[in-house]
């Protein structure tokens, strides 16, 4: 501006805004850059992850298996009636060994017709005609699955149920009772871990944990002790020996990562 611009007085106040109107421009501008930065940081922290395990070993207080019976019959009513004696005769003896009623589950019921192939006579040598199928009655199969909360009994449980009306008994399993108690003692133990490894990695690289950022849990396995399946017990099923089964115990993993924001 040339030097007598602010001579007057109206040039003076108006140099004066345009400086102020400056001022306040760069202002604006500094803390938009500021607050630009900011948001950087926060939206993407410097990070860091961990894993941890957990491993809880728990002795079964559950043994479960399930069996099935399979009557037949010329009508529908027979081959059910067939089979309601010998379930009702095995769910009678259940009770009796005190296995309570809500540990006695009808998994599947099944009501089919049943049929025979009939092979029509050759003519003279020349081609056969195909067979057909006819009726030939009807078949009934129910599968019950049963919990023993008296787990040394299970074996006895196992050969009595095998010489009432059982065809197939399968799947003998033991289990813990409360599960989610020890899937929740494998996850403390793997966040614990977790919180250790996360410490000790901080230490190591001169920065301070903040907050945690995500936790994820990939579960590991639940297993059963499985012990060998039964399979067709109408033969022989009274002269089987009580058998004398191991329980062992299960082992339930956790695995789980945390990510924590560093500073």
């Amino acid at each position: 501006m040339p030097q007598g611009f602010f001579s007057s007085a109206t040039n003076r106040v108006m140099g004066t805004l345009v400086l102020v109107a400056l001022f306040i421009a760069l202002c604006a501008y500094a803390s938009f850059t500021f607050n630009q930065s900011n948001h950087v940081t926060e939206a993407n922290p410097a990070t860091i992850a961990v894993a941890g395990i957990g491993e809880v070993t728990a002795k079964p207080d559950i043994a479960q298996f399930s069996f099935s019976v399979h009557a037949e019959g010329a009508e529908a009513k027979a081959a059910q009636d067939q089979s309601a004696t010998a379930i009702n005769a095995i769910t009678k003896y259940l009770k009796e060994q005190g296995i309570d009623e809500k540990d006695i589950k009808t998994e599947n019921y099944n009501l089919n017709p049943k049929y025979k192939y009939i092979q029509k006579p050759c003519v003279f040598g020349a081609v056969c005609p195909p067979g057909e199928q006819t009726p030939d009655g009807f078949e009934v199969t129910q599968t019950i699955s049963v919990k023993v909360r008296k787990i040394d009994t299970a074996g006895t449980v196992l050969s009595q149920v095998g010489t009432l009306g059982a065809t197939d008994i399968s799947g003998l399993n033991f289990i813990v009772d409360d599960s989610e108690k020890v899937r929740t003692d494998a996850r403390n133990l793997a966040i614990t871990d977790a919180k250790a490894k996360a410490e000790k990695l901080a230490a190591s690289l001169g920065v301070h944990l903040v907050r945690i950022m995500s936790f994820n849990e990939n579960g590991g396995g639940y297993p059963m002790y499985t012990a060998s399946p039964m399979a067709d017990m109408r033969a022989g099923a009274k002269e089987m020996t009580v058998p004398s089964i191991p329980t062992g115990e299960n082992k339930t993993t956790s695995n789980v990562t945390i990510t924590y924001e560093i500073r």
